[in-house]
């Protein structure tokens, strides 16, 4: 995220769409800015090396009731992006998918009763790394959350207790750079 520059949000503008470039400077920060621009030249790309769109091609969102983006006239293809001020996550499929990054930051006492069960909050406790359990089923839960499409609901306490049927669900950590990653897909 060294990256994230106002030379750089001026390099990104002219590759992505004018639709991502609205949505990109109506965020007030840097940061929003970049990340909204980045991570779609990144979905970009992949798109591309997967012969999915032609180079010259930039796609549009469309979302669905819920404000999950897809891709607007092209079929059968799934993505879903996410960041954090530590990373951005690009993921896409021919199926469903949910990716979320998340940093470590120690959760206070009221954000874990209101997302965690009591198992879930008896983990992050004694976890010898409370900051780093809490990142990995928060993205395990938000994931999915974007997989499914429906976004964060009043299920979120015991959405890991019982998911969807049939899923991959992969999480991993990345100590040096302090995030958590989960990535969640049909086989």
């Amino acid at each position: 995220m060294e990256q994230c520059t106002e030379e750089e949000v001026r390099r990104l503008l002219p590759l992505v769409s004018e639709q991502r470039r609205q949505e990109a400077l109506r965020f007030k920060h840097l940061f929003g800015q970049f990340t909204c621009l980045k991570s779609y030249v990144l979905l970009h790309q992949m798109l591309v090396t997967h012969g999915v769109i032609a180079a010259d091609c930039l796609p549009e969102f469309e979302r669905n009731a819920h404000g999950k983006p897809e891709l607007k006239g092209i079929d059968g293809v799934h993505f879903n992006l996410s960041h954090t001020k530590l990373a951005i996550a690009v993921a896409i499929g021919d199926r469903p998918v949910g990716v979320d990054v998340e940093g470590f930051k120690h959760p206070t006492q009221s954000l874990l009763e209101y997302t965690m069960n009591a198992s879930e909050v008896q983990r992050v406790q004694q976890a010898t790394h409370p900051e780093q359990e809490f990142a990995t089923l928060w993205t395990q839960k938000e994931a999915l959350f974007k997989y499914t499409g429906t976004g964060i609901n009043s299920t979120i306490k015991e959405l890991l207790s019982n998911p969807p049927q049939g899923i991959i669900m992969e999480s991993s950590l990345n100590l040096e750079h302090g995030y958590a990653l989960t990535i969640v897909r049909e086989p």
